[in-house]
């Protein structure tokens, strides 16, 4: 499907991610990663120290430059959500979706002809990566990958129920479906031994192999001052789409990026370069230098944590199991890991927009 808005200028792209493991704490200044395009991405090491990743659980996410010109504007990311269920066979299902996203990140700054890849693809390169790294015998996960061009379009390849918002002015303008098989289990991405194939040949059973081919793709042009959120199931499970919106539009406003413009209604702020920058931010241990997108991949997380944890407030994970297992009881979030993924995006010499 597609979504298309006629681009103008070239586009600029402001991201950040955040992110915290269920069984963590989250301390927004320390699970924070800012995206800079001139930092080099180093190729992927067979052996891995598992010191080396962010406190995400067994999410994954990754921010690259699209082609080897980190000057082009472009821009590859994504999230992978690991399968938890390979627990229950010995594996830890986050050494393939960290591997995953390593190798996607690599793939996408090194690839030489950048306007011909495509999310797919560069999901297709990432798993075949994985598929032939000796030190993953098994394992799976969600993915959604995202490219941003200069010429201000965002292609979108989603397996599984990780997803995506596209934000705009006070507005929802689109998001992802989930892909599930059936409730609670996502399509996904996996390496299954040999042996397990076998077992399950012998003694019946299916083990969950989907293909990048099965991933849902959609097309979508983007504005100056749109706000677009990738995240793993952590945190569409707690949050309601509104939620997002709300802490978004919060964000937004408190750094003047959106305002509220007499009779022309919420308009956005036409240099965005000086609202995206660095600023000191009031925190628990004192001053904090924090940027538009980190603040908002931030809050959005400091939001979903509490939200699982709330054994109260049902969110949508408690909804769908109402909707599926009316007789079942269930109230308050769902604890989980919670990976976020923020872009701000900033057209060259945007001018003031008026609220559709």
């Amino acid at each position: 499907s597609t979504s298309s808005e006629p681009p103008h200028g070239k586009y600029h792209y402001h991201l950040a991610a955040s992110y915290i493991a269920k069984s963590r704490p989250f301390d927004p200044q320390t699970h924070l990663f800012q995206f800079n395009p001139y930092n080099r991405v180093q190729p992927p090491k067979t052996k891995r120290p598992k010191s080396t990743r962010p406190e995400s659980g067994q999410d994954a996410f990754f921010i690259s430059q699209l082609g080897p010109n980190p000057n082009s504007g472009e821009v590859a990311l994504g999230v992978a959500d690991g399968v938890g269920g390979w627990m229950d066979s010995g594996v830890d299902p986050a050494d393939f979706s960290h591997a995953f996203c390593d190798y996607m990140a690599f793939s996408a700054s090194s690839f030489s002809s950048a306007p011909n890849l495509t999310a797919r693809q560069l999901m297709q390169k990432g798993y075949e990566a994985v598929c032939h790294d000796s030190s993953i015998k098994a394992g799976g996960s969600t993915a959604i990958v995202g490219l941003l061009t200069a010429d201000g379009k965002l292609e979108v390849a989603n397996l599984g129920d990780s997803g995506f918002i596209l934000l705009r002015l006070n507005r929802v303008h689109a998001s992802s479906e989930p892909q599930t098989h059936a409730f609670n289990t996502p399509y996904q991405l996996s390496v299954v031994p040999p042996s397990m194939l076998l077992r399950a040949a012998a003694f019946g059973g299916a083990q969950l192999m989907d293909q990048p081919r099965d991933a849902e793709v959609t097309r979508h042009g983007l504005r100056h001052g749109d706000v677009v959120v990738f995240a793993s199931d952590g945190l569409w499970d707690n949050l309601f789409e509104g939620d997002i919106l709300r802490i978004v539009s919060e964000v937004m406003r408190g750094r003047g990026a959106w305002r509220l413009s007499g009779e022309r209604g919420c308009v956005v702020e036409g240099d965005l370069g000086g609202v995206t920058g660095v600023v000191d931010k009031e925190g628990e241990k004192g001053k904090q230098q924090v940027t538009l997108q980190g603040m908002l991949a931030t809050e959005i997380v400091k939001a979903a944590k509490l939200a699982s944890v709330d054994p109260k407030l049902d969110g949508p994970f408690a909804k769908e199991v109402k909707k599926y297992y009316p007789h079942e009881v269930w109230r308050g979030g769902k604890e989980d890991d919670i990976c976020v993924v923020v872009v701000v995006v900033e057209e060259e010499g945007g001018k003031v927009s008026v609220k559709a």
